[in-house]
Order: structure tokens, then sequence, then C-alpha cells
């Protein structure tokens, strides 16, 4: 049956709101296709505002992935900001993708794809608006399957209530697999209703269906274990692996936004996955193995990426994108190749280990010379060898030097604090490094007009990672190491004025932490807070703490737990964990002995270059470490 735009109706509301361009759609790129000749339709979804969502690789993947197919149509949608949120409720416009303007409850599927846990709130709105039950257990053969995803989809637990399924890992495949069991299912007529699908998802071992599965509590308040409640359900659940990236080359032709977005370029991934072994990293954790795409790969993805989207600027994506074998080839390569073209290159932040001038000098051959970013995340050598950060202080002063030497005149330094084990002088020692880089930048350059600004975030303890049993900080701590931070910076002025500092506040770390490692009782948590305005949480001006403690103090304290409980408390070895029935390949006794030597300030070296250290991944998931040199180089384009 067809289904009819809401765009009419909505047409009327948007002269009433702020950016009303951010949901007309007709982006460059993006796809319409006939409704009534599609078989298997998906919504998908990124829940945060159109400028967060519309660049986001994972999302944009899937969209082109899922099109390709003949009988299957994808459209988006993103969390609408309050203004239009109030005035669809009035008028009773639903939840509607950008594409075609067509009602999300109308979809077979609705993929939601979480990079932060801050975003279950505006799940929650996205579900009401759409005339979607929030409680799974509610729905009908009517409404769309909702399948979590994303790196936060690891510990989908706190939202088990309001998702129907829940994939782990690489989503290339596990999208395609899903819609073969929908399409299957429904040309058989639907047999055995919306639990019959879910059970067959479930039966594949690689998609999880909280709703077929018991979490059952000790009388300390702690997980006795969470189990299948029916027979064709595995008791784990494995991740999605997707390996040959070349063989997945998208996207092909990437959205070309109509409004101001977070990032204003296309995108390649240069490879996925990580094995440096910082304790905190979860995305370098649950990505594992590493796996690069070709220098003839990136090559051909970024002509087609360019050729299809004008955009000027291309970024070479991965967790350390200066790791990948052939970096120097593929930059000098592109450079080359876009000589002259004003097309600029750019890397995300580097490893200081991993950075040199000539590498720099390719990047921005093309291009503006931005500033450069690096990552030394710790202040002091002890809490680096912690975290496993392997870097020298004085690494990074050569390293700096080198880049004010050579022209540069900001460099950018991310930290985090509230580390295990920390202590006020490891914070205090972030200031006495940006005194020195700042010496030295001026010894290197001659000049006194170099800045460096330094940027500190909240550290959180995240699920399947050497750090999931440690107590995170609480937010006092934060601030007040902040605030000496602060005065440490300043207290040399001649230096100070030279060095700027940003950093985000210790409560939205907090519950963010809450989210990342709470169990199914903190479900009634985040609907609480939805219910009493919650929205945007990953925006300052949205964000309330208090909100969420009060949440929190009704919700979980009848209960015999606390926001404390699940944030600030340090976990034993035996204690079972939400996520431990969810299978990252990551064996569980090398997590801990992780832990061990992390408190014991003991490094662990990079598996790409020195013998398995028994991580569990490649054993468990069937896969190996794919990485060059390949020996080749790209050659220059055919004008046509």
């Amino acid at each position: 049956m067809t289904v009819e735009s809401l765009f009419p109706r909505l047409e009327q509301l948007l002269p009433k709101v702020a950016k009303p361009v951010q949901y007309v759609g007709g982006e460059l790129n993006a796809t319409v296709k006939d409704w009534d000749t599609a078989t298997v339709r998906w919504a998908l979804m990124y829940p945060d505002a159109y400028e967060v969502g519309l660049p986001n690789q994972g999302v944009m993947i899937l969209y082109e992935v899922l099109n390709e197919q003949p009988d299957v149509l994808a459209e988006r949608t993103y969390a609408v900001w309050p203004d239009l949120e109030a005035l669809m409720r009035e008028h009773g416009v639903p939840q509607f993708t950008v594409d075609a303007h067509r009602p999300v409850g109308a979809f077979d599927l609705l993929g939601v794809s979480f990079s932060t846990e801050l975003g279950y709130t505006n799940l929650l709105s996205a579900l009401d608006l759409a005339g979607i039950p929030l409680h799974a257990v509610d729905r009908t053969q009517d409404h769309p399957i909702v399948v979590a995803g994303g790196h936060a989809a690891f510990n989908p637990e706190p939202i088990a209530d309001f998702v129907d399924a829940a994939v782990l890992g690489d989503g290339e495949e596990a999208v395609l697999l899903i819609t073969e069991h929908v399409r299957r299912w429904k040309a058989e007529g639907r047999p055995g209703g919306r639990d019959e699908l879910l059970t067959r998802l479930a039966e594949t071992g690689g998609i999880y269906v909280p709703k077929f599965y018991d979490a059952g509590y000790l009388p300390s308040g702690e997980l006795a274990g969470v189990t299948p409640n029916r027979d064709r359900v595995p008791d784990r659940v494995a991740k999605h692996t997707t390996m040959d990236l070349d063989a997945w080359p998208y996207p092909a032709k990437p959205l070309v936004p109509l409004a101001e977005t977070v990032h204003e370029r296309m995108s390649v991934e240069i490879f996925r996955g990580c094995t440096r072994g910082c304790r905190f990293c979860q995305a370098g954790m649950i990505t594992r193995p590493v796996r690069e795409r070709s220098i003839d790969g990136i090559g051909a993805m970024v002509q087609k990426g360019i050729e299809a989207s004008g955009f000027e600027e291309v970024g070479l994506l991965s967790l350390s994108s200066a790791d990948h074998s052939e970096i120097a080839e593929i930059t000098k390569g592109l450079a080359d190749r876009y000589e002259g073209t004003n097309t600029g290159l750019s890397l995300p932040s580097t490893r200081v280990d991993a950075f040199n001038i000539d590498l720099a000098n390719e990047l921005s051959r093309n291009g503006r010379r931005s500033g450069l970013t690096f990552a030394p995340e710790g202040g002091s050598e002890r809490i680096r060898r912690v975290i496993n950060k392997m870097v020298s202080e004085e690494d990074l002063i050569r390293t700096v030097s080198a880049a004010y030497a050579a022209g540069w005149r900001q460099v950018k330094l991310y930290f985090m604090c509230g580390l295990p084990t920390e202590t006020d002088e490891d914070v205090l020692q972030i200031a006495t490094m940006a005194h020195e880089v700042i010496k030295a930048g001026r010894a290197a350059s001659g000049r006194r007009d170099i800045r460096c600004t330094i940027s500190i975030g909240g550290f959180i303890p995240k699920p399947h990672t050497p750090f999931q049993w440690a107590a995170q900080a609480d937010p006092a701590t934060i601030d007040d190491r902040l605030r000496k931070l602060r005065q440490a910076v300043n207290a040399d002025r001649g230096l100070g004025r030279n060095i700027g500092m940003r950093y985000h506040e210790g409560e939205p770390s907090l519950i963010e932490g809450l989210l990342s490692r709470g169990d199914r009782r903190v479900g009634r948590v985040i609907e609480r807070v939805w219910r009493s305005g919650g929205r945007f949480d990953g925006w300052s001006e949205h964000f309330s703490y208090q909100r969420w403690v009060d949440a929190c103090a009704a919700e979980l304290e009848p209960l015999g737990v606390s926001l404390a409980w699940f944030t600030t408390r340090e976990r034993a070895e035996p204690e079972v964990l939400p996520w431990d029935h969810l299978d990252s390949g990551l064996d569980r006794a090398w997590l801990w002995d992780d832990w061990q030597d992390a408190l014991e300030a003991r490094e662990q070296d990079d598996c790409r270059w020195t013998p398995c250290f028994d991580c569990g991944v490649c054993p468990a998931m069937g896969t190996d470490i794919q990485i060059g040199p390949t020996g080749r180089k790209l050659l220059p384009l055919t004008p046509v």
C-alpha cells in the first residue's frame, strides 16, 4: 500500500522553527525509491540533530548498501529539535524521513546507530513521535523492528526494554542478513508473527534480541546473569566482522548536506580496527583485528567520492590513520593526483610516534594548513603507562618543535582527566607539558605568536575494555582537578597567554558512565528522564544533571542500587557484567590481566608488529590481521 508523503503537513510548520532546511531533504546523492516496488523497507536513524547525523559514516554506508539492493528501500531520519517536536505533537505530524518524508512507523525496520549513549532519550522521542510503543513487548506485527547498532550496542542492556534487536560490530553484512530474513518471512506470509521473525534473527547467533533473555539479580544488587528464556536462542551473541574492506567501497556517493554540518568533507575509512592497546579505548578493543584498505582501493574511493560530491577536503579516517602501513605512499600519491586542485587531505588526531613532517606536508600540500592534533591522553609518563599510551614527553616536544619549525602555528593536544590511579600531580603535568610545548615552539620557529590548545575530556570506563572494572571519578574530583590545571596553566602568564584550554565538566561524563555500564534497571531511569523533558543530552544547553540524579534516586534506590553504585564503584573480577553474554571476541581473562598490568603501570606492545598476546579476537571470530604493504603506488589520473 502506498504511503503518502508528510511534507505538505510538515511544510506548514517549518517557517516557525530554527534551521528549517535540515528537515527538507533533497541533498545531492540522496536516494528516493518507489515504496510499492520495495519488499523490505528500512528507516535509518542517527539519534542526534541533522548537523551531527548527516556526516556519520556508519549511517551513510548502510544507506548505500541497502539502496543498492533492487527490492530494498532505505531512508534517513534524525532527531528533531524541541521546537519542531512541540509543533509536530500539536499538529499530529509523526516522525518522518528526510528523503521522501514518509512516516517512520510505516517502515519494516528502524535501524538506530548509537555512537554515544547520550542519544538514548532521543530514541524515545523518535519512537513516541512515530507512534511506535516505547516498550518492545507492546509492539505488534504492524510496528517496525527496532534495531540498535554502533559502538554503544556492545552493551544494549540499558535500552533492552526499548529495542527489539541489537547488532554488535560491523553493519554492512549484518543489515543484508537481517534484510534477507525479513524478505523470506514476508514471502512466506509472516508465519508466527513478530516473535517468529525475531527468533529467526536470534538464531543466527549474531543478532541479540533482549526480550528472549532474562536478567537475574543477587541480594547484593549485582547481576546474577543474563540467560535465554526459550529454545533456538544462543547463550552468547557474537559480533560481526567485515573482512576485505576493498570489497565494501562505501560510501561511493557521499551525501552533500543542505545545511551546515559538523564535518564538511568526504571521508574514506582507510583501515578498521586498532591493536595499539590503549586501555581506555573501547573503539580500539571492539573493532579488532586491524583490516587495511589497499592503496588502490583508497585511491578509487577518493576519486569517485570527489567526482560525486565536489568536496574539497578528503578525510582519511581510522582510529589511528598514520599507522596504515602505506600512509606515506597514500598521502603522497593523493597529493600528487590532486596537485593544483585545492583538494586538501586531513587525518584525525595523530599519534606522536607515527607522525613526521613529510606526512604533514603532503596532507597540506593542496589545501589549507590547519593546526596539528595529537593525543597524549595523560599528562605524566606514569599515567601514560597505566593507559598504555606509549608516548614520551621528549617525543612530543621533538615532534611539535619540528612542526613549528616547518611553519605550523597551532597544535592541539587531547588529554583525559579521571583516569584509574590518577592523582592531582598527573593532571598538573599537563600544564608543564603545554608550557614546554610553547617554549620549544618559540625556539624552533623564532616567533612568539604560536598557539597550543589543550582539550580535556572526562574518562568514562567502557565495556569490553581492561578498564571495564574501574571506578569512575566523581564530578567533584574531575572539576577540582580541572580548576587546579587552569591555575597551573596561567601561573606563568608569559606562556599561559599562548595556551587555550577546553574541557568537559564531570557531570555529563558521569551520566554517560551510568548509561555505558548500566544494566536493564537503568532503562527505567532513561524513561523517567525522557518523560520529564530530557532531550539532546549530548548538548550542554539541553543537558540537566539534576534531572538524571533525581531519576536515579526515584528509580534505582528502591532497588538497592544507585547512580554511584553503577559509576564510582570498582568491580571485582568474579562479578557478572551486564555485557558478559555479548561476545566481542576479547577473552575476559586477558582483559582482567591487562587491567592488573595497568594497575602496575606495565605497558603492552602492538600485536601488529610483535607476537600475538592472546587477546582472543582472531581465533574466536575466525579472523586475522590484514595489513600491507602492497608495494603499489597510485598512478596519475587520466584526464577525460
